[in-house]
């Protein structure tokens, strides 16, 4: 009798102690399920470059209730503290630096529309990011890891903590398309004038900025809405423009010339002023070779021709005579009508990657 009372609680025992290791699995789970699925669909496409998924809530409208940020420190002061759910904080570091770049929007013999960015600067490591917020519009991204500053020995796709670290690449995006076919590209705008707006509306930085817009804008008009809604505050201590066009074909470029937000009607944009303002113009002479030369591009075109576009002002073509080394680290044609991407890196143009929102086959190799 006595063994066999025993033995009840013993199972009894050992029953409450499953129960509540299930309960605090289930709760860590619901916790960090999400961030453990995306840490680990992060994949190496190749030397340098890398993808990821992320399906469901990282933040970012947490991030916009609190006020956004009024630097790249505070982002990823917000990113830490999110990301461990508030049981760690630390301080980041995040690096300074500069880079060149080339857009440009033409239309098909369909009449639909074409986006290709190019983004120059010096070797660094890449990610092109899908994302399926909770609460906005699916899209893909593309981030300079480099820009996360977590040091020469971090890799993205290698311990689970360098992992969980790789998932505030989402809110430093440099360029992307959205549902909806809204297409965002940041390049920098010609000088060293940094953006700190203060009129006491919510706050944002220059890479939040292109989260915001991915997530919530349909169009270059409710792009250019929610912008006029926030503070901008310059990413990496550098005078940034936006290049911003929709599936209608309407392309614009934002910039920002003493606090003011100045929006203008552009097809190219590189890597000097446009607006009509006493800095138009500001900028290297080779923006304004690689703007003279996709200016004189005309439609109709299709992918290829936006690829040779992009591939003629490739960094590649201007070899650099004063020490300096740039090159163009990716390239990308968006199609806002099919919402297909083509991703070139390295100045590769041979063999790319293509991905099709909405559909689940993820990053093929063209």
């Amino acid at each position: 009798m006595i063994k066999n009372k025993k033995k009840k609680v013993i199972g009894w025992i050992c029953g409450s102690i499953a129960i509540l290791l299930i309960l605090f699995v289930v709760g860590l789970w619901s916790m960090f399920g999400t961030f453990i699925v995306a840490a680990g669909s992060i994949e190496k496409l190749e030397d340098g470059l890398y993808s990821m998924e992320y399906s469901g809530d990282y933040g970012f409208d947490a991030f916009l209730e609190k006020g956004g940020a009024t630097s790249d420190e505070k982002v990823a002061d917000y990113l830490i503290e999110f990301l461990s759910r508030g049981f760690y904080s630390a301080q980041a570091e995040v690096d300074t630096v500069e880079f060149g770049c080339s857009t440009i929007c033409v239309s098909s013999e369909s009449g639909s529309t074409l986006f290709g960015r190019n983004y120059d600067w010096e070797e660094c490591k890449a990610m092109i990011i899908h994302t399926k917020p909770k609460n906005g519009y699916e899209s893909v991204s593309t981030c300079c890891l480099d820009f996360l500053g977590f040091g020469e020995d971090y890799v993205a796709d290698g311990s689970m903590a360098e992992r969980m670290q790789t998932l505030a690449a989402i809110y430093v995006p440099l360029d992307g398309m959205n549902e909806k076919g809204l297409m965002v590209a940041d390049l920098i705008a010609g000088d060293d004038e940094e953006t700190h707006q203060q009129s006491n509306k919510p706050d944002l930085t220059t890479t939040t900025a292109i989260r915001l817009m991915l997530d919530k804008a349909a169009n270059v008009d409710e792009a250019i809405d929610l912008l006029q809604q926030y503070d901008m505050n310059s990413s990496i201590g550098a005078a940034h423009h936006f290049s911003i066009a929709d599936a209608s074909g309407r392309s614009v470029v934002v910039e920002y010339v003493g606090g003011e937000m100045i929006v203008t009607e552009t097809k190219v944009v590189t890597n000097h002023y446009i607006a009509d303002c006493k800095k138009q113009g500001v900028g290297s002479e080779q923006s304004h070779l690689r703007f003279d030369t996709l200016s004189e591009y005309s439609g109709p075109a299709d992918e290829t021709d936006v690829k040779d576009m992009l591939q003629s002002v490739a960094q590649m073509n201007y070899p650099q005579s004063n020490g300096s080394y740039e090159k163009t680290m990716w390239s990308i044609v968006y199609n806002p009508e099919t919402l297909c991407v083509d991703f070139y890196f390295s100045e590769n143009y041979e063999h790319g990657y293509g991905l099709v929102l909405g559909e689940k086959d993820g990053f093929v190799k063209k």
